[in-house]
């Protein structure tokens, strides 16, 4: 017998190409498409299975085929015996209807080359799964090979078989004959159906309580295909040639074995002698003991202990097997209930619907998707039961793939996206945003999830609307930005000012805020911010709301408010908002104190500004004044074409200024040396008068006078002050020296420039010594300048008298120190204005603005860093706003 398997096999094997020629002849194909082999079945394996689909409707199906060149090597009246039995199975299942039987959708067709007919789809058969892959592609499909029965679907497969089997015991009167792993098949789903029904016995007499059920003889000379598989077969069968329902349950005890040991049968059976195989069988089974079972889970050994028993009335009957505490699992009890859903009124469904979420963890992802998603979804055309399905769809849509989301769950969900009522539908839908909008694709997004969104903000009712206002918040970096911009923001706004709620109104500003780091500066300032302007109501909340949002525009370090907006638009709306009556306390102090840090901004911005265009024009003065220079110089050389008309005389002239020009280069600086103070005369007259006297005669100096640089001029005195240090007290060398430093200390071609209110401070009479004024020290706190020997055009004249330099002592106190020229020169432009800035913290200066805001009880008002919406503690409702309740729960956290 066995060697007649293995020479099955491989007919079986050599016949596999040419069955989808063979059944293109067939009748079946007519209706339907025959697509890829994918599974094994039947008695023997001998029916191959194939996806297939309805050509009219599209619909899923499974196409079982009999290859009749699998029987060539039979005689025709074997052939003859072989198709009857097989057509006989398949007719007596296409009379059945149950749940636990598989379903025929197209009856058998027979053509020259094979046997079809079309069932519901189908996964494998139970054979198939516990690895026996007889009459399968040579490359076995990963769905088959790497299928792994769980505990949930091996507990609820068994009672399914079970209750089959009570439904043919109780309700048809007939025993199967051949219950084996190849007669259970698992449709798409994983449910465990029942076929195979070549060798089933009806009653002789089913309207009576006892039905008969005739036996016949075993007779080993029929084809194997004509008898039932000998190792699931009870003993009485052969023994006694007898059966009756026990002997099924005999059958489903084998099925138990085998399940928990990997398809292998309990006893394998000699089928050249089947009645010594059979007697030693029935000698084992009466001392079956424990050890035999030890892979069968302990809580049902037992039950498959009576099972296996050589008596039959010992056996427990298919109802009674249904009803062990084995089959109590919570698994497999929610795994029957989804099969008798149809059952189930509306009331039941939500109630078990409710507490599915509770379930759905313990149960493996395979399970879940392929018995309990299709069920779910099929309520879908339920309305009043979506609202109870549809968080379950979500709970399973969170567990699965982006690829298992966008096949199996997404084109369910098509038709709910516009479901309008329930108005629950619009709330799950909008708590689950996030999980939408991460697996769904982005046409898929804009096509269906955000018109829904968007509904939402339109609709009617007001909580749906302040849902759909605090939820956009959590899912707006999901959202592409042209959609934010051009369709979420504009429906928010709407929202905002059409509506009569105050929670509304106020949830539309808080959204706006939260969304302000995903949108563009200028879209911002141009469209946000004049918004703010547009709304009409002044309560506490809306008021804080607006300031919120120019807060979190002002300090964001991606959106930020221009001076010239905080100057034209910002400001001039704030300051009248801060008074209005209805604000408390807190509110207007974090009015004011962004009013503030806005008024500081706008100053230092501004004044930075200033600064720096007034060093910008002071560059482009001594850049002039250098370019002016170097002009001059080069208009005093005479060009080369002009050389030849120079006398000798003149251009030894012009050889010995560049010679002396030289020599001044290479000249080492002057230093200061000791002098011996000379005593001043009272009658001395002021060196001021004197150099005011002597500034008519500056611009009659000699241009060839050897000059004197300023940086070594300057470097020669210390920093002690603004004074002029001259070395004789005499008046005509003064009054020389004097001009001579006018010229050579540069107030022709200054190297620093002063204002004309300088320069008339500079040379006023005596008074007050301001800080505009400069005045001059004495000689005797000077040091004597030693200079070069003057021209001859200066003549040289003895002293007479010191000069008197006490008038300018007053502005030289302890208090104030004195500066050299050279310092003042070299003095920053902003050191400059900062003298005439008062010191930070004196009355009437800003430095308020910069340090904390304190209210009256010492605590800082909100500063400017972080989002106010995320943390609106000081945004706090008067007591006397009313509100709905959703509303005054949403202010109470937004404001504290």
């Amino acid at each position: 017998m066995e060697s007649m398997l293995n020479k099955l096999k491989s007919t079986v094997t050599k016949v596999t190409a040419d069955v989808t020629s063979a059944v293109m002849g067939n009748p079946v194909t007519r209706e339907f498409d025959v697509g890829r082999h994918v599974a094994s079945g039947g008695n023997g394996l001998a029916w191959k299975i194939f996806n297939g689909t309805k050509k009219s409707t599209k619909q899923e199906v499974a196409v079982f085929v009999f290859d009749k060149k699998l029987i060539d090597k039979y005689q025709k009246f074997e052939k003859d015996q072989i198709i009857d039995s097989l057509k006989r199975g398949v007719q007596q299942l296409t009379r059945l209807r149950h749940p636990r039987l598989l379903t025929v959708q197209h009856p058998l067709e027979e053509s020259r080359d094979c046997l079809a007919f079309c069932t519901e789809p189908v996964c494998a058969s139970l054979a198939n799964v516990l690895g026996n892959w007889e009459n399968l592609p040579s490359t076995v499909s990963p769905d088959i090979k790497d299928y792994k029965l769980y505990d949930v679907e091996t507990k609820y497969g068994l009672l399914q078989v079970s209750e089959g089997l009570s439904f043919l015991h109780s309700s048809v009167k007939m025993v199967h004959g051949n219950l084996t792993p190849e007669n259970i098949i698992l449709n798409k789903t994983g449910a465990w159906k029942i076929m195979g029904f070549d060798f089933c016995i009806p009653s002789t007499n089913p309207s009576e309580q006892e039905p008969k059920f005739p036996c016949k003889e075993w007779d080993p000379n029929l084809p194997s295909l004509c008898l039932p598989n000998p190792e699931y077969l009870a003993p009485e069968y052969i023994l006694s040639v007898s059966c009756e329902t026990a002997s099924d349950m005999y059958s489903l005890g084998a099925v138990f074995y085998a399940v928990f040991n990997k398809g292998k049968p309990i006893f394998e059976v000699n089928k050249q002698d089947i009645y010594k195989s059979f007697s030693r069988q029935l000698d084992q089974l009466s001392r079956l003991g424990s050890s035999s079972l030890q892979n069968i889970p302990e809580e049902v050994r037992e039950h498959v202990k009576l099972l296996l028993n050589v008596t039959p009335t010992v056996r427990p009957d298919a109802d009674q097997m249904t009803k062990i505490p084995f089959f109590d699992d919570v698994g497999a009890v929610t795994l029957q209930y989804f099969d008798s859903l149809f059952q189930r009124d509306n009331l039941q469904k939500s109630q078990f619907f409710k507490g599915l979420p509770k379930v759905l963890p313990k149960l493996p992802k395979r399970v879940i998707v392929q018995r309990i998603l299709p069920c779910l979804t099929s309520e879908f055309v339920n309305p009043d039961m979506v609202p109870f399905v549809l968080p379950n769809v979500l709970l399973i849509a969170e567990e699965c793939t982006k690829e298992e989301y966008v096949k199996l769950i997404l084109p369910e969900l098509g038709p709910v996206f516009k479901q309008q009522e329930p108005i629950q539908i619009l709330l799950i839908f909008l708590q689950k945003m996030d999980l939408l909008l991460t697996k769904t694709p982005a046409d898929e997004i804009k096509n269906s999830v955000l018109p829904m969104v968007y509904r939402a903000l339109e609709a009617p009712s007001i909580q749906i609307q302040e849902l759909c206002l605090n939820i956009i918040p959590t899912f707006a970096n999901l959202i592409d930005y042209p959609s934010m911009k051009n369709s979420l923001i504009p429906r928010i706004k709407n929202a905002c000012l059409q509506t009569s709620s105050l929670a509304v109104r106020v949830n539309s500003l808080v959204c706006l805020g939260k969304i302000l780091e995903y949108l563009d500066k200028w879209f911002v300032l141009d469209d946000i911010l004049p918004f703010l302007q547009q709304i009409p109501s002044k309560e506490p909340a809306v008021l804080m709301g607006i300031l919120g949002i120019y807060k979190c525009t002002f300090t964001h370090k991606k959106l930020g408010i221009t001076k010239e907006q905080l100057a034209g638009k910002v400001l001039p709306h704030l300051i009248p908002l801060s008074i209005e009556n209805n604000l408390n306390f807190n509110q207007f102090n974090s009015f004011i104190s962004v009013i503030k840090e806005m008024l500081h901004r706008l100053e230092v911005e501004h004044k930075t500004k200033l600064e720096q265009l007034h060093i910008m024009q002071e560059q482009q003065k001594s850049l002039d004044i250098t370019n002016q220079m170097n002009t001059s110089e080069e208009t005093k050389l005479p060009n080369a074409g002009s050389q030849a008309s120079l006398t000798l005389e003149e251009k030894q002239k012009l050889a010995k200024e560049q010679e002396q020009a030289q020599k001044l280069k290479s000249q080492q600086p002057l230093k200061p040396q000791a002098h011996t103070p000379v005593v001043p005369v009272k009658q001395t007259k002021d060196l001021t008068e004197t150099l005011m006297d002597n500034m008519s005669s500056l611009t009659s100096l000699s241009i060839n006078t050897p000059q004197i640089s300023a940086s070594t001029s300057f470097s020669s005195v210390p920093s002690m002050g603004m004074g002029m240090v001259f070395s004789t007290p005499v008046d005509n060398t003064k009054r020389n020296l004097t001009n001579g430093l006018t010229a050579n200390m540069g107030f022709q071609t200054p190297p620093f420039s002063l204002p004309a209110s300088a320069n008339q401070h500079l040379f006023s009479g005596p008074g007050t010594p301001g800080a505009g004024q400069m005045t001059l020290g004495t000689p005797s706190s000077l040091p004597n300048l030693h200079t070069r020997r003057p021209s001859a055009g200066m003549s040289q004249q003895t002293p007479h008298r010191p000069t008197d330099m006490s008038a300018l002592d007053s502005l030289f106190g302890p208090q104030k120190p004195k500066v050299s020229m050279n310092q003042l020169s070299q003095q920053k432009p902003n050191q400059w204005l900062n003298q005439f800035v008062p010191p930070q913290g004196s009355p009437g200066t800003g430095s308020s603005v910069m340090g904390t805001q304190l209210n009256m009880v010492g605590q800082p008002a909100f500063g400017l860093q972080g989002n106010p919406f995320f943390n609106p503690q000081n945004f706090a409702q008067p007591s006397n706003m009313t509100s709905s309740s959703s509303a005054s729960n949403d202010l109470k956290d937004l404001f504290g």
